[in-house]
């Protein structure tokens, strides 16, 4: 699936002052990744100080998904551009 067709399927909304990030507005909070993007995906989990849950990343064609899953269970998937994408990798210390 592109970022095209997801930003098409779903209902994201921009994050305040975060250019080029879209948060989904799900009813449920239990979707995952392979829900979302309606295909087991290969996925990379990280562990990072500066997030209190697991991080999940999936390249796609322009940007990727940035997913965090909670502690209980739940997930709050973000939609990024190409910028956004780099942009919040860096910040979150997965990419240099």
């Amino acid at each position: 699936m592109t970022f095209d067709d997801l930003l098409k399927k779903w209902d994201w909304k921009p994050i305040r002052n975060c250019p080029g990030r879209y948060v989904l507005q799900a009813s449920r909070n239990d979707l995952c990744l392979a829900d979302v993007l309606d295909a087991d995906v290969d996925q990379n989990e990280y562990r990072v100080s500066t997030a209190p849950d697991a991080v999940l990343v999936v390249k796609l064609d322009e940007g990727g998904i940035i997913s965090y899953k909670r502690r209980d269970g739940s997930f709050v998937h973000t939609l990024n551009t190409r910028d956004g994408f780099v942009r919040k990798l860096s910040q979150l210390g997965i990419i240099p």
